[in-house]
């Protein structure tokens, strides 16, 4: 990114007649962006721009999204490609460092993250101090937060070894901690992990796996996780994101960091899609109700959405829906649906939707939530689990942008401004006076 750029933008004040040129800056790829970080300096004027959708807040080289055309790349590569031949593991070094790893690298790397899975054993005593009822994104937030009370050795976030050591930290505690919510919440014992499993393997092993008889991860779940933990590996500046973004600014630890992501995944708004899925189905109930509830759905004064259908940034289709819908019917094939009548409504709907003129003219596709969620439902996680299963992918997303961050040279701390529009100032009045 050039300091002085060649294009400019012409900004003119309708009331004086005065002009100002803003500098035009061009990424690699995408929209160009203007550059208006001297405007208020300069005219007396901020932006106004409510929830930044208009406003690029960074640059970055970890992850390019074209909603238009349905494109979805991290560090160039495209996430078809990288889900068919790659693994969550080479995503998550890709991500991290920019480029694909050697064999050698890979085997560094992965032998890394296996050897950091464990958590310190003082953790365990953090989850008796929670109600058994208690959601587990709540444990997520403060557990994750409290790992910077136990690994006091990556905490320098100046210390480039520091920083490897923390992401690397995260990478691989976070599928630990997460396995710890649900047992802690099923009334089941924690499930230590196994270095002789993969990644993906190791997650689903320490879910499902009990003391009492051995758990045999099927390779068609294993792969589907993999596929899961890619795709939801990052999404450029989305809300999660931006926090980790914004919290680093102020120079905080990246355990901290990661937890405030945590805690914004936690929306219903964010994280909550695929769980809104199921609620969606469960209200719709039986495959007979479907043709009422599409056109509920096709009513704009009827409160009913169709969760799982069509994206915010994907305006043609969500790449990643592809991507997963192949996962899924092979996982469902797997498991068998005929004794979940919430998958077969699932599928149902799947079907009917698609061959909906109203739906497809509308470009209002299943999405990647729609097929998670299902995925999900049919390995056995509990709903509340899922928003859990996207922070355990996003991970590696918000290290990457957070580590980006902090070795950017003008690294500043994050301070939107605002449009003021209450009082103007009043002179205080004494309470005797006041009537």
């Amino acid at each position: 990114m050039s300091d002085t750029p060649e294009k400019t933008f012409t900004l003119t004040n309708d009331e004086t007649g005065e002009s100002f040129k803003l500098p035009v800056i061009d990424g690699t790829t995408g929209p160009s962006t203007i550059d208006v970080r001297k405007l208020y300096s300069t005219t007396g004027y901020f932006t106004y721009d409510p929830s930044f959708t208009s406003t690029a807040s960074c640059d970055s080289k970890i992850t390019f999204i074209d909603g238009e055309k349905g494109i979805l790349r991290h560090r160039g590569y495209s996430i078809e490609e990288l889900t068919e031949k790659s693994n969550a593991l080479e995503v998550a070094y890709l991500l991290l460092n920019g480029e694909l790893p050697t064999k050698k690298q890979m085997e560094e790397f992965d032998h890394t993250i296996t050897n950091h899975t464990m958590v310190h054993e003082q953790m365990h005593h953090f989850f008796r101090g929670f109600r058994r009822d208690a959601h587990p994104m709540a444990v997520m937030v403060a557990v994750v937060g409290a790992m910077s009370a136990f690994y006091h050795d990556s905490l320098d976030i100046w210390d480039e070894q520091q920083r490897t050591i923390s992401a690397h930290r995260l990478i691989a505690k976070i599928p630990t901690i997460a396995a710890m919510s649900y047992k802690y919440s099923q009334g089941q014992p924690f499930v230590y992990p196994k270095n002789d499993l993969s990644y993906a393997e190791n997650f689903l092993h320490m879910c499902f796996s009990l003391p009492v008889e051995d758990y045999k991860v099927s390779p068609v779940l294993a792969e589907a996780m993999d596929r899961i933990l890619i795709l939801h590996a990052d999404h450029e500046q989305n809300a999660s994101t931006s926090t980790v973004r914004i919290a680093g600014s102020s120079q905080a630890n990246p355990f901290a960091c990661i937890a405030s992501g945590i805690a914004s995944l936690w929306g219903p708004a964010h994280g909550g899609a695929n769980q809104a899925v199921l609620e969606m189905l469960e209200e719709i109930g039986t495959k007979d109700r479907i043709p009422e509830f599409l056109e509920r759905a096709k009513d704009k004064d009827d409160p009913f959405r169709l969760m799982g259908f069509g994206h915010r940034v994907y305006k043609n289709f969500d790449p990643r829906a592809n991507v997963l819908r192949d996962s899924c019917h092979k996982v469902l094939a797997e498991l068998g649906v005929e004794n979940d009548p919430t998958l077969e409504l699932a599928m149902e709907l799947e079907k009917i939707a698609l061959s909906d003129p109203y739906f497809a003219d509308r470009k209002l596709f299943p999405n990647v939530d729609f097929y998670s969620g299902i995925i999900l439902r049919a390995m056995g996680f509990p709903t509340e689990m899922f928003t859990v299963l996207f922070a355990v992918s996003r991970t590696v997303g918000w290290i990457s942008q957070w580590k980006e961050m902090i070795e950017e040279p003008a690294l500043r701390i994050g301070r939107p401004r605002q449009l003021y529009i209450g009082e103007t100032e009043r002179k205080y009045v004494p309470l005797k006076k006041r009537k």
